[in-house]
């Protein structure tokens, strides 16, 4: 017990200086290549902060444990979204990029729609992980097709430094990112299974909080530093790569992967809705205002006070999901709506 907390506490502090290293790198590194931060948070920052995800996919792949695999993977897009923009907004407003909201975000609803749609017969068969594949690299050939340059001056040029060592500095961040990610996720499964949690639990929370982490840490510096396209772009481009890469690299790896009936009806019903609500939230200003991250953040721990109830099976879940339903659920469609009139109200001529 002793030394599971040992490592728990050298996870976090993995995380937390790999992130300011890789924070700082890529930002320089987005400038010495003349390349937009925005992409690099899409690519770079978005690949590392995933690996321990795909890492996690693929163990669980080899091992036979798809609930851990697919739970992992809807768990992290579920804290992506609504934890980590939630609070990142709450700390301070996110700049959203107008390419994001054009390309990026419609990808990442169609993404979580394909999953769906591909889930409803309980299983994610070879092929159909073959064609998250290709969709990954459809995505990464348009990402770099049409993006543009940045435009720079030769002192943010000559400020940046050399672009190997920031490329090398990037690197042993997410080294020890994904580092700390695995320490973290290891001890706390352990205390996870030791209260008797379930697997598919475990993955929704433990392990995709866990893998999370390299995002959560990485946007809220970003956020903090004021490299905001950075903290946007990395958890989109997060949410993309989770499901074109994690599951469907993972999934070459395992003859099938079953899909519970409550995957598909619960987790994947509100990651889609989560997702499809980002689009009135990024396009009111083009910013998250600390209001939209109140309302995100509030829907994460609604979320995990459902697991809980549903893992105890509590008498008061019946009561729960109507409050959620007739309450919650039209009175955050309610304020994106006003959020959405607002802002074509103030476009209008």
């Amino acid at each position: 017990m002793v030394l599971t907390i040992v490592w728990f506490i050298f996870g976090l502090a993995s995380l937390i200086w790999g992130a300011e290293i890789l924070v700082r790198s890529a930002s320089k590194l987005a400038v010495s290549l003349g390349v937009s931060k925005l992409v690099i948070g899409l690519t770079v920052v978005a690949f590392g902060t995933s690996a321990p995800e795909l890492a996690v996919g693929i163990e669980a792949g080899i091992n036979n444990q798809p609930d851990i695999l697919l739970g992992n993977v809807v768990g992290s897009n579920l804290t992506n979204t609504l934890l980590i923009l939630g609070l990142s907004a709450l700390i301070i407003p996110l700049n959203v990029h107008k390419n994001l909201i054009r390309f990026d975000l419609p990808v990442m609803i169609a993404a979580t729609l394909l999953l769906m749609i591909l889930s409803f017969n309980n299983i994610l068969t070879f092929w159909e992980c073959i064609l998250l594949v290709v969709c990954l690299f459809l995505y990464l050939y348009a990402l770099i097709r049409f993006s543009g340059k940045a435009t720079l001056t030769e002192q943010e040029l000559l400020d940046a430094g050399s672009p190997w060592l920031n490329g090398l500095l990037a690197i042993l961040g997410l080294i020890m990112l994904i580092a700390g990610a695995r320490w973290l996720v290891e001890s706390a499964t352990i205390f996870a299974e030791m209260a008797g949690v379930s697997e598919l639990v475990i993955g929704l929370t433990i392990v995709a909080i866990g893998t999370s982490l390299p995002e959560i840490v990485t946007s809220i510096l970003a956020a903090v530093r004021g490299e905001k396209d950075l903290a946007v772009g990395s958890i989109v481009g997060s949410n993309i790569l989770n499901i074109f890469s994690v599951i469907g690299i993972s999934g070459l790896f395992i003859a099938g992967i079953p899909v519970q009936d409550s995957l598909i009806c619960i987790d994947l019903v509100v990651l889609l809705g989560i997702s499809v609500l980002c689009a009135p939230f990024f396009f009111s200003g083009n910013i998250i205002s600390r209001l939209e991250g109140g309302v995100l953040f509030s829907g994460y721990l609604l979320y995990l006070f459902y697991l809980y109830l549903d893992s105890i099976q509590s008498d008061m879940m019946v009561m729960f999901a109507n409050i959620v339903l007739f309450g919650l659920v039209p009175l955050v469609v309610l304020i994106a709506l006003l959020e959405l009139f607002r802002e074509l109200k103030k476009s209008a001529p």
